[in-house]
C-alpha cells in the first residue's frame, strides 16, 4: 500500500487542450473587456454623470478575475459571466448615446464621441463572448483532482494510458 508521500494529486481537465484554450480566450475577453471599459471611461469621463465608480469597479473586477482564472480557478467563471451579462445591457442601452453626442451644443468629452460610439458597441460582442466562453470554462470541471501514486502520475504524464487511476466523464 502507498504511503501518503507516494500521492500526487493529478488535475486532468486542466491538461486537456481545450481547457487550455477556454482559458486563454477567457483571460482574452477580460483583459480586453477591461481595455475597452478603460478606453470608454478615460475618453467620456467629462460626461459620464456618476458612471466613473462603476466603470472603474469593473475594469479592477476583471483584471483581478482574469488573474484568477490564469490561477485554474474555476470559481469566478459564473461571476464573470453575470457581470458580463450586466455590462452588455448598459453597453447597448448607453452606446446610442454617444452617437446623439455627435453634434453642436454637447459638452466634448476627450475622445470624440464618433470614436466611443463603436467603441462602446465592440463591448457588447465582447461581453457576449466572455458570458459564453466563461460558462464552457465552468463546465470542464477544472477543480476536479485525483489522488494517484507517483508512479501513476508518470506514466500520466508521459501519456501511457495503462494508468489505473479512473477517468473522468
Amino acid at each position: 500500500m502507498p504511503s501518503m508521500a507516494d500521492t500526487v494529486l493529478l488535475r486532468p481537465n486542466r491538461d486537456k487542450a481545450e481547457s487550455k484554450a477556454v482559458k486563454a480566450a477567457v483571460i482574452l475577453l477580460l483583459v480586453t473587456g477591461a481595455a475597452l471599459i478603460a478606453i470608454v471611461l478615460v475618453g467620456g469621463w467629462a460626461v459620464l454623470q456618476g458612471a466613473q465608480i462603476v466603470a472603474i469597479g469593473y475594469v479592477i473586477v476583471y483584471l483581478a478575475m482574469a488573474f484568477f482564472v490564469s490561477r485554474w480557478n474555476r470559481g469566478v467563471l459564473p461571476v464573470a459571466a453575470a457581470l458580463a451579462v450586466l455590462f452588455t445591457v448598459v453597453a447597448a442601452v448607453a452606446a446610442p448615446g454617444w452617437f446623439e453626442r455627435d453634434g453642436a451644443g454637447f459638452e466634448e468629452p476627450l475622445l470624440d464621441p464618433s470614436i466611443l460610439g463603436p467603441l462602446t458597441i465592440v463591448i457588447v460582442p465582447v461581453q457576449l463572448l466572455l458570458i459564453g466562453f466563461a460558462m464552457r470554462g465552468f463546465q470542464q470541471q477544472w477543480n476536479v483532482e485525483i489522488e494517484v501514486t507517483q508512479d501513476e502520475a508518470e506514466r500520466s504524464r508521459r501519456g501511457d494510458r495503462s494508468a489505473t487511476y479512473p477517468q473522468t466523464a
